[in-house]
């Protein structure tokens, strides 16, 4: 798929066939997530792959909106440092949110749908992740095939129009 097609395709998959995904796809979708832009080539974020159906289920309960990464072929799991500052704090989530988009596309690309879930319960995913004190599950992204219809592009886009977005030199 073209990068322009993956974005268009990209929508978020909560329902996912039994299928696993190639681990050669996992690694890209990976590496997508490791080049995203950072801020200060900081690179405030640490990915934890899981794919073992156990964890999975274990993983979903860090939050009620998560229940979908019980069923996928794998879960990304975005680790970051606990932020010191506000300057920090708006920093990490504006890198944290590109290497999840980038990581998404990477997917599209590829056919693998992605779906985004947040973290609520810390000792939960602590539990399950083993990640170091100093550190917190910022987002999920479940990870498989979409089992109600493959991804394509997205004709009838569920968007507010472009020119109400859209504005050219002032509001």
């Amino acid at each position: 798929m073209e990068t322009w097609d993956a974005m268009r395709a990209r929508r978020n998959v909560r329902q996912f066939t039994e299928e696993r995904v190639p681990e050669e796809a996992l690694d890209r979708i990976l590496e997508a997530g490791r080049r995203a832009p950072s801020a200060g080539n900081w690179q405030p974020w640490d990915f934890v792959l899981v794919t073992d159906r156990a964890q999975l289920v274990e993983l979903a309960k860090v939050w009620q909106g998560a229940q979908h990464v019980a069923r996928a072929a794998a879960a990304i799991a975005i680790v970051a440092p606990e932020p010191d500052d506000e300057q920090k704090s708006a920093l990490l989530q504006y890198d944290l949110g590109q290497a999840t988009y980038a990581m998404m596309v990477a997917a599209a690309d590829l056919g693998v749908g992605t779906g985004h879930a947040a973290a609520v319960d810390q000792d939960q995913a602590r539990a399950v992740l083993g990640f170091p004190d100093g550190h917190f599950l910022a987002y999920l992204l479940s990870v498989g095939y979409p089992s109600d219809k493959p991804l394509a592009v997205i004709e009838r886009l569920n968007r507010r129009p472009f020119d109400e977005v859209v504005h050219r030199g002032r509001w």
